[in-house]
């Protein structure tokens, strides 16, 4: 069993508008709302790929029903540590330009007993599973080092997979972990350092490896990815689907490639499942997640080369 870990739930609200004029009225054409939340995706993801999959984080009281209701659906178990106070709201607006501009919220304030409830959860539930997925931001008031007693917490032997950046990435290394998937925007915020070559990336990618990574997967969006270990580097190049929805495309790659590792695939293996997932989860607009069918038929029209 894979469990996920979500700091950070959040309530998506997708805007797709004519255009985006600052300090004047904007008439929505089409709007969608999902209950998300980094690791409550992946999770999603796993349960449609049949993994088995139990997730956990905070969640608050006044809103956050309605994402038990969607784990039901999904058929997802879950227990959370419950806080006051309302589900955080992110904001997207899609213009006619396929421009997209994002309000993102901050979640309400957890107590330090609530932080040290969920790291006791996780500890119990982490004994009887073979991967743990940590991704997403933290609470206000949170310091990054949650990242680190979460995955202190979990059993020695699980495989560890983190999608995050920044301080909470370089907290989460100190533990040693067997994945992290960053975009490039997330690996040069996390190493302090402009990339513009692929040498400038593949250099950024050793020095998380030298943090504690065991792979590092960068997606490069539309592209496709690129993953290594140190030693040995790959890429898949992406295929062209019909964009439909922006939402939770990373969490479906790290699911995908969190499925391929805990059953022990290759690092090529890894990959290509992790972009197959990626990509397929753009292709759908009604869900936070890929459909199986999708995920399979692009899988199988992927090939992956050594650079």
């Amino acid at each position: 069993m894979i469990l996920t870990v979500c700091p950070s739930p959040c309530i998506d609200v997708n805007m797709e508008v004519d255009s985006l004029s600052v300090g004047k009225s904007n008439k929505v054409i089409s709007k969608k709302t999902f209950c998300t939340g980094k690791a409550l995706n992946v999770a999603t993801g796993l349960a449609r790929l049949n993994a088995q999959v139990f997730a956990t984080g905070f969640m608050y009281e006044e809103n956050g029903h309605q994402f038990e209701h969607e784990l039901h659906r999904e058929g997802v178990p879950y227990k959370f540590v419950w806080n006051k106070g309302r589900v955080r709201e992110n904001y997207k607006f899609i213009d006619r330009k396929s421009m997209l501009t994002e309000v993102n919220d901050v979640s309400p304030e957890v107590s330090a007993e609530k932080q040290e409830e969920l790291i006791y959860l996780v500890k119990q539930l982490s004994e009887k599973c073979d991967g743990l997925v940590l991704s997403g931001s933290l609470a206000k008031g949170m310091s990054a080092d949650f990242y680190n007693k979460v995955l202190n917490a979990a059993s020695g032997s699980l495989v560890k997979v983190v999608d995050s950046d920044g301080d909470r990435l370089i907290e989460a290394l100190k533990c040693g972990v067997d994945l992290v998937k960053p975009n490039i925007a997330e690996l040069e915020n996390t190493i302090k350092r402009r990339i513009s070559s692929k040498e400038d990336m593949l250099h950024g990618c050793n020095q998380l490896i030298k943090m504690g990574a065991k792979y590092v997967l960068v997606s490069l969006g539309k592209r496709g990815a690129v993953i290594t270990d140190g030693g040995k580097c790959y890429y898949c190049k992406s295929v062209n689907v019909a964009m439909n929805s922006t939402v939770g495309a990373g969490d479906g790659m790290v699911a995908a490639a969190t499925n391929a590792l805990v059953k022990g695939g290759s690092i090529k293996e890894i990959l290509k499942c992790g972009v197959a997932g990626g990509t397929a989860a753009v292709t759908v607009p009604e869900s936070i997640s890929f459909t199986r069918d999708k995920y399979e038929e692009i899988l199988s029209s992927l090939t992956v080369e050594e650079i």
